[in-house]
This record gives C-alpha cells, structure tokens and sequence, in this order.
C-alpha cells in the first residue's frame, strides 16, 4: 500500500518516522507529509520527507515577524497547502490517508471529506484534550472535537483517551488503541561520563514548556525539599518555551531557588536528547494533562527514575511500579515526598531504574505497531465505499 502520513507542523516528527519505517518494513511505501525541518536534511528526511506545508515558513524574515502575523500568515499557508495536496492526491491517489494532526480544524474540517473521497482517512489522536488545553492560538479550538467525526478511523494511544471519544460521541469501532513504542535505541550514560550537576542528583524536565507539562507544580515541590536534601540536587528544565517564561523565573526567585534550578531555553537538536536523556538521574513529568509522551518513551529507553503525574499514558505504562512513580497531579506536596526519597536513597534509585529496564522490554515494537495500523487501515476501508479501500482491505489479509 502506499500511504500519506500528514502532519503538517511535524509535531511528532520522531513518532512519524519510527511509524514510517514500521510500516516500510511490513512492506508498505509511506511517506511523511509535513514541512521543511532543517537547510540540511537528514538521510531520514531525503527518504521519508515530503517538504509540503508552509512554503518559505522557515525563512529568517518570516520568523523576525511579529508572532500573530506569523499564526496569521501560517493560517493561510495551511489552507493553500491542503487545496494543492488535495489535487496532488487526485492525480496520484494513496492507498491510505493518515494524518498525524489536524492542527487548524476550522480550516482542515472542510478538506477532510475531499480526502475521503480520495482514500480511508485516519486520524491519530495524540492529545484527546485538544492541544492539552494549550492551542498555539484560539483558532485552534474552534472545531477541534468535533473533526474527530470527519474521519474514517481513529487511533488512540491509551484507554484513557479512548474513553474520552467515547465520551464525545464516537463509536467504539472506530476506535483503534495502539501503544506508543520507543523513539530511540536503549539509551545508556558512558561509563565514563557522570551525571552532571557537581555530584548533584540531576532531576529533569525535558520537551517544549507549556502550562500543562507542571514547571510551577515541580518548583513547588522542590521549596518543599528539606534544605538538607535540597541541596542535593538540580533540577534542569531543558526545551523551547511556549508560554511566558517571566512568572516562573519570578518563582524561582521568590522561593529562593536560583542555585538550585537552571533553564536551558532552546530547541534540542536530534543529536543532542538522547545524550541529555542518559546523564539526568532522574526524569519528572509533573503534568496536568496528557495522553501519550515520547519524552516518557526515552526515559524507559534509558531505564531512568521517574516520577509523573497519575494520568494518561503515564498512569497505564507505570501502574504496575513500586509506590511512589506516580503522583496526584498538580499536587507539589506529593510530589515532594516522592522526590525526596528517590533524592536521598540511592538505593531506591537504583531500584526503579531497574523497574524501568524491566519495563522496556514489555514496549511493543514498531513492527507490531505497524501491523497493528494496518489493522486499523483495514477497518477504515471497511467504512467506506472509495476505490482504495478494496485495495487496503487486500493489503490488510497479505
């Protein structure tokens, strides 16, 4: 089968090309619709990336503009990219349509019955809290549950967000629950490189910042932290903000926490996270909301602590670990004790990276993963009467 992955901002570029090759393994051709990532591509990208979306939206001008004339202008870019991959798709038409996001619903809601006429369409669902309540703009929320409807199919990554369609009015069989699986190879720190920190426990909060993913909760929770046990760790916030970084550097201060908190404000390269990764001893999700975590993904990879919020894909990989991994969310209190413990007793620590390593080996692979979207595929075809399903319904029994 020939199959479009579309995520037009590449919000999940690792997940898409771990699927991506899946599914060329299981003897698909798929191709990762989406926009230019860097002036360099990578081997990956020459063989996976198509270069669809936002024309020229990676220019230093566009990006020295103003952030609501970028939104604006990348609005408009979104919908003259969709009207040209639609007559794209009617002159060579894929088996499948699968996209990763539809990240303007008011917009994508209005192509998406043109793509069906087209192939089945799939929808990943990756946040089924739209966006985790944080939408780049409010545009993004208008029509946001209601184009879960327009597709053929739908994957969730947990029952949790299963739940949540259902709760929405989408039918059960529509509904495919497929795991997320590791985004990167077993990660292990060089023998002869330790931790950073200056011997300090090293606690780290990795990914883009957003209001959802806790910063304020972990602050919190580290003022909480007797001095003594303070003072024997950092705690490291690496990634690119998406949300005013001023209230929380006001926080650290009030709570006279500077000597014990650094920010490393920017995006981390490919190159750079599995690395990152390997040297945090441990590795905090103190979220509010969430469904799936590629970030949760690289810490089992890596067989490191973790401490998480007691929701979502954190709640269904983690339940099974000792007392004291998940914590009520938004509760610093909680997550405090759990902190100190894993801080002052190493003995502990090591106990749950153990936890960890046992439980990478229980992640699905992406092989299975793909055969299991090829499943969901088939079910799509099945819903609709487009010449392509047949196709994907044969692909499905070989």
């Amino acid at each position: 089968m020939k199959i479009a992955l579309i995520d037009p901002s590449l919000f999940t570029w690792p997940y898409d090309l771990k699927l991506a090759k899946g599914l060329t393994d299981i003897g698909h051709a798929a191709s990762i619709v989406g926009r230019q990532l860097g002036q360099k591509p990578s081997v990956d990208e020459v063989r996976f990336l198509d270069r669809h979306f936002y024309p020229g939206m990676q220019s230093r001008f566009f990006k020295k503009l103003p952030r609501n004339v970028q939104l604006g202008l990348k609005g408009l870019s979104h919908a003259e990219s969709m009207a040209r991959l639609i007559r794209r798709f009617r002159r060579a038409p894929p088996d499948v349509i699968h996209f990763q996001w539809a990240p303007l619903a008011i917009v994508d809601s209005q192509f998406v019955p043109k793509f069906r006429k087209v192939a089945p369409t799939v929808l990943t669902v990756h946040d089924s809290n739209p966006f985790n309540n944080n939408p780049s703009s409010r545009i993004q929320r208008i029509g946001a549950l209601k184009i879960l409807h327009c597709f053929d199919h739908l994957i969730v990554h947990t029952t949790v967000a299963r739940d949540r369609l259902l709760g929405v009015g989408i039918p059960d069989e529509k509904i495919s629950v497929i795991a997320h699986g590791l985004l990167t190879d077993h990660i292990a720190r060089p023998a002869d490189e330790p931790s950073t920190g200056g011997g300090r426990v090293q606690i780290l909060l990795f990914g883009k910042i957003k209001p959802y993913k806790g910063v304020d909760v972990m602050l919190r929770a580290l003022a909480l932290l007797p001095q003594e046990v303070r003072r024997r760790c950092v705690v490291k916030v690496v990634g690119w903000p998406e949300m005013p970084m001023e209230p929380l550097f006001a926080m650290v201060k009030d709570l006279q926490l500077e000597e014990y908190v650094e920010f490393d404000l920017r995006f981390v390269p490919e190159d750079e996270v599995t690395s990152l990764v390997a040297r945090a001893d441990i590795l905090a999700f103190p979220y509010r909301d969430i469904d799936a975590s590629g970030v949760l993904m690289l810490a089992i990879a890596a067989g490191r602590p973790i401490v998480a919020s007691n929701l979502g894909t954190f709640s269904e990989w983690l339940s099974d670990q000792a007392e004291g991994t998940l914590v009520p969310p938004d509760d610093p209190v909680a997550l405090s004790r759990s902190l100190e413990r894993l801080i002052s007793d190493p003995d502990y620590r090591n106990s749950k990276s153990q936890g960890m390593l046992d439980l990478r080996d229980s992640v699905p692979t992406w092989t299975s993963i793909a055969r299991l979207t090829e499943s969901a595929y088939a079910k799509a075809g099945q819903r609709v009467g487009a010449d392509a399903s047949a196709q994907v319904l044969e692909a499905s029994r070989n």
